[in-house]
């Protein structure tokens, strides 16, 4: 080996290590990011993963997405500070019993995650990677198994411990009656069954063991499918992020097109205070328009507005599967990103005939509150293609997020349990416009542009 190439591997090295011992990777782990953000890849894969959370001693706890037997969550420990996970092991002496399993949070010293139908807790102890205690129930679904069920968690640090309890069909439809005409729109039931417990977040005591629905109380309604919910500190109110319907054009083909199939409904960034209605399944949200829209399956033709529910603030691309949320608190990134929003956007899947589109992180800058624009690339490079026709031509699907306790970003994929860990190398106070510019131009690749109605079908 010639001495160049022995000095530019050397300085390789030292160039992707710094100052807190962390070994980065040369490619950002297939990453892209914005300019003087770094990232390395935590572990290749853990297995088929949902949520994530990060522990003070920066120990790593993931939600797995299995069905059968028990041991679905998993522990992760650096040990020597490279970043590197050096400890792994399976835990969880509780039953899987859905593949929807979602949430990991950790919160006031415990460890919070859930199957589909019940939401347990762990005391933690910072000497040991693997908590020691048996699994406390929180609460039950009654109900069986179904479509949606992710049960994913927000707490408002007042003792309230909010779940998600999402509907499971697309829009309430009346799946008994029969239709002679293949164009002849879907109709709804009305009222929807489905609202007396679905469709809806629903409040319950964060220590109180073995709750049912009888011991909680619905806090807000008429919300489709959220995976990603947080109680944002910075102004003590509820957030999420909700799966839109779809199937416009399946259920309504004489007043929706397959390109409008495509590009509606938005998914919804939501500020959810109590009492709130926003609609599910009587209405839809056009984000383009900016109004809440009635329903085919309940009357509407894609012009006729709904009144009486509540708007999102921010209207999201249809389909894009918004899966976390998080608002960021820490103070390694640059101000700009201090209090907004982080969302994983886990990719579409049936956008057909035109191409998938989503499977980023992105980012909502917010100010007093309230964002300040539309939403930004943050991390691109999952999916390992220009174009992609179907959800399994994906490399990866960004799921979870988790803030560490040096400010870093983790985010978790769920095809393999891919981990990555973002961080900011360069100089805060000159962060702007010019290290954006890059990601802007991602905005038109052929997963995340708008498509052109007709010519960007997908033959």
């Amino acid at each position: 080996m010639n001495h160049k190439l022995i000095i530019l591997i050397i300085l390789s090295f030292f160039y992707n290590c710094n100052k807190t011992g962390l070994i980065l990777d040369p490619d950002n782990g297939g990453l892209i990011l914005p300019d003087d953000f770094r990232a390395l890849v935590v572990n290749e894969g853990v297995g088929e993963s949902r949520h994530l959370a990060v522990n003070t001693n920066g120990d790593i706890y993931v939600k797995l997405r299995t069905d059968t037997g028990k041991n679905g969550n998993v522990a992760l420990r650096d040990v020597d500070g490279d970043g590197k996970a050096d400890i792994i092991k399976r835990f969880g002496d509780y039953p899987n019993d859905g593949r929807f399993a979602t949430e990991m949070k950790i919160h006031n010293g415990y460890l919070y995650y859930s199957s589909e139908l019940v939401v347990y807790r762990q005391k933690l102890d910072k000497s040991k990677l693997i908590p020691d205690s048996k699994p406390e129930v929180l609460v039950i679904d009654p109900y069986p198994i179904r479509w949606h069920n992710a049960k994913s968690l927000a707490f408002d640090g007042k003792g309230g411990m909010y779940v998600t309890f999402s509907g499971y069909t697309n829009s309430c439809e009346d799946l008994a009656r029969g239709y002679d005409d293949p164009l002849a729109t879907v109709l709804g039931k009305e009222p929807c069954d489905e609202l007396e417990y679905l469709g809806a977040i629903w409040k319950f005591d964060e220590n109180k063991l073995n709750q049912k629905l009888i011991d909680g109380k619905k806090y807000a309604t008429g919300i489709r499918s959220v995976v990603g919910v947080t109680w944002n500190k910075k102004d003590d109110k509820l957030y999420a992020v909700n799966h839109g319907r779809d199937y416009l054009y399946n259920h309504a083909p004489k007043y929706f097109s397959e390109w409008e199939n495509s590009v509606l409904p938005a998914d919804e960034f939501m500020l959810i205070e109590e009492g709130d209605d926003f609609g599910w399944p009587y209405t839809y949200y056009d984000h383009f328009k900016e109004k809440r829209m009635l329903a085919p399956e309940y009357g509407g033709d894609g012009k006729k507005e709904a009144n009486g529910y509540k708007d999102p603030i921010l209207g999201l691309p249809a389909h894009w599967a918004p899966n976390d949320l998080l608002f960021y608190s820490g103070d390694q990134f640059p101000e700009r990103y201090k209090n907004g929003a982080f969302i994983a956007f886990h990719g579409s899947t049936n956008r057909t005939p035109y191409p998938q589109a989503g499977y980023i992180v992105g980012f909502i800058p917010f100010q007093d509150g309230k964002p300040t624009g539309e939403w930004e690339v943050f991390a691109d490079g999952f999916v390992g293609a220009d174009i992609i026709k179907q959800m399994k031509d994906a490399k990866y699907r960004p799921m979870g997020l988790a803030q560490g306790p040096d400010g870093s970003l983790f985010i978790s994929e769920s095809k393999k349990g891919k981990i990555w860990r973002i961080i900011f190398q360069g100089n805060k106070e000159n962060f702007g416009v010019s290290e954006l510019k890059k990601m802007e131009k991602r905005k038109f690749v052929s997963y995340l542009k708008k498509p052109v109605e007709n010519l960007d079908i997908i033959k």
